[in-house]
């Protein structure tokens, strides 16, 4: 499986708006559940949300009602869209589609 590629990090204010995105192959997205994890500094990893191969998503807790995780097939393009950003959820994110991992890519939120 070719690692997948995660972009679409950087500095946001608290209340506001980032679009990750993972590229992957389109078979894994066909095989796999694909999930959007995160790991801030001095924590382990948590799960932030998943999409099923059919298309169900679960989320954490912590992120329901402001986070969207989505796939585009034609693309071979996971997303994960976050809105009202806060202070805790500033982490590097990593996509995981099995069984590789991504190399993350760095959210900052803060005023």
């Amino acid at each position: 499986q070719v690692q997948p590629v995660e972009s679409g990090g950087g500095l946001v204010q608290p209340g506001g708006s980032l679009r990750l995105s993972c590229a992957a192959s389109r078979s894994a997205f066909s095989i796999y559940d694909t999930a959007w994890h995160r790991q801030a500094p001095g924590k382990e990893r948590e799960s932030v949300a998943t999409i099923t191969r059919g298309g169900t998503t679960i989320y954490a807790d912590s992120v329901k009602g402001r986070f969207t995780i989505s796939r585009d097939n034609a693309k071979n393009t996971v997303y994960l869209q976050m809105n009202s950003l806060k202070p805790e959820d500033t982490a590097v994110y990593y996509c995981y589609v099995p069984p590789r991992w991504g190399q993350g890519t760095q959210v900052f939120v803060s005023s």
